[in-house]
């Protein structure tokens, strides 16, 4: 229990980790306020306002995202540290896409809370949907690229004398995190698309449980995936 409340503390102490909660808040609660629209319309619509403020509160942490991503991006450059050239371009071009992002939502921030008046405030909103699907889009080509890459790494040294061998066991691992984040980022992706106009993609076919759905069930492939990297970090130190 103790172990249990130390991890959840720690967890809350980093800007990731209480983005992972609040966004599992937000999109559980949503799904509960689909499911008792018609079973209970009050309850329905506290857990819709309870939702719509967690949702608030992302975007608002969102507005400090800007410097930290330049440093990412800074660091990253144009992906020579990764270990394949389509992946490289893929990030620099992700992360070109992100620093106009934070802007148009910062835009949209705005004219939500009647900082900004603009003529067409949808939009900014079908902007920022846009840049959101094509973010999301990239980040999931590069990682079936990145599993791709490590299937075939795989094939050179998966043989009989190298079955128990650490590196394999962690490429293993790697691969199948990997694996978790396609299915995380393709329940995204279908959800970031879902936001764009009527006629876009699949934009407004869904009604608000099943994006309360498809939003639970990626945030707790999120927390899962935080708390198993926690564990492989560890291992590698011990």
């Amino acid at each position: 229990m103790e172990k249990a409340m130390n991890e959840i503390c720690d967890m809350l102490d980093t800007y990731t980790g209480r983005d992972k909660i609040v966004r599992t808040l937000c999109y559980t609660t949503k799904l509960a306020a689909g499911l008792y629209v018609n079973k209970d319309p009050d309850f329905s619509k506290k857990l819709a306002i309870f939702s719509s403020k967690m949702s608030q509160t992302r975007a608002t942490l969102r507005l400090f995202d800007d410097l930290p991503m330049l440093a990412y991006s800074l660091n990253y450059g144009t992906g020579a540290k990764e270990p394949d050239r389509i992946m490289g371009l893929i990030g620099f071009i992700t992360n070109m896409i992100d620093h106009v992002y934070y802007p148009v939502d910062k835009i949209c921030w705005m004219i939500e809370y009647k900082l900004l008046q603009v003529k067409n405030p949808d939009r900014w909103d079908t902007i920022n949907s846009v840049f959101w699907v094509a973010s999301i889009y990239l980040n999931l080509m590069k990682t079936i690229r990145s599993y791709t890459v490590m299937e075939q790494h795989k094939t050179h040294i998966n043989k009989p004398e190298n079955e128990s061998s650490h590196a394999l066991r962690m490429l293993h691992v790697k691969q199948r995190m990997e694996l978790i984040s396609i299915v995380r980022l393709s329940l995204d992706l279908v959800h970031a698309g879902s936001t764009l106009p009527s006629g876009m993609l699949w934009g407004g076919r869904f009604e608000s449980w099943q994006v309360g759905l498809i939003g639970t069930v990626s945030s707790f492939i999120g927390l899962y995936q935080y708390f198993a990297k926690k564990r492989i970090a560890a291992a590698k130190s011990s």
